[in-house]
């Protein structure tokens, strides 16, 4: 898995100044990194320096040495992104039509696309629904879906934002089993505590700073005891 670190990065409004994640170093090499704290923490916007989806406004993020601000596609290649909403993904009408759309800079043969496309949905259990709206899916099987486009190019990391938040109790479980389980290094921003306590590190972000890190169930003790205070 590739070395994300980020070295004094943080995220300031260019306008006003306003904190939005204080300058930040750390080097993220575990297996599962579970990201939590309140909405508008800054949680997301840590995960989104990950990728380069934001870019810091001071220090900087290195993946295997490659800076974000400057290798931004290689970088996206190794770290993939999923978001809170499938629907910010999912813009193709079918299924398989949608995973094929990932392919297609990777797998130039039209046949042999479709035919990868087929097995990385069967893959997400999600077999038999190539042909399907994605329009008519239920909200776990769009959750699925749009993991499955995003991991259908084997990144070395996914970092998932808030990908159970939507979702009913059996979709959360059932898709917070599926993140658990990948190979790939997973950093998973999340309020569900449970999925975050099974994580091998834990980080806590509150007021825009990195207020706890260390083992997954210590950062939700911090967590809980900060919220109870």
């Amino acid at each position: 898995m590739p070395l994300i670190r980020l070295e004094q990065a943080g995220v300031t409004v260019p306008d006003t100044g306003r904190v939005i994640l204080a300058p930040t170093s750390l080097t993220l090499t575990e297996h599962r990194v579970a990201v939590i704290g309140g909405n508008g923490s800054g949680k997301s916007t840590f995960a989104r320096l990950l990728n380069g989806l934001v870019l810091p406004t001071t220090g900087r993020v290195l993946v295997d040495d490659l800076d974000v601000a400057r290798h931004g596609a290689a970088v996206r290649r190794k770290v993939a992104f999923s978001f809170t909403d499938p629907s910010a993904q999912l813009v193709m009408p079918t299924c398989v039509e949608d995973v094929e759309l990932s392919l297609r800079r990777t797998v130039r043969d039209r046949a042999t696309r479709r035919a990868q496309a087929v097995d990385v949905l069967e893959r997400f259990g999600l077999a038999g629904r190539e042909d399907q709206s994605v329009h008519t899916l239920s909200g776990g099987q769009r959750q699925l879906l749009a993991l499955a486009g995003v991991l259908a190019t084997d990144p070395e990391v996914l970092v998932a934002d808030e990908p159970t938040t939507l979702l009913d109790l059996r979709n959360t479980r059932s898709v917070g089993e599926l993140l658990l389980g990948l190979p790939q290094q997973l950093v998973l921003v999340t309020h569900d505590l449970d999925l975050a306590v099974r994580c091998d590190r834990g980080i806590v972000v509150a007021d825009g700073a990195v207020a706890f890190d260390g083992p997954a169930a210590a950062a939700v003790d911090s967590y809980v005891a900060s919220v109870a205070r």
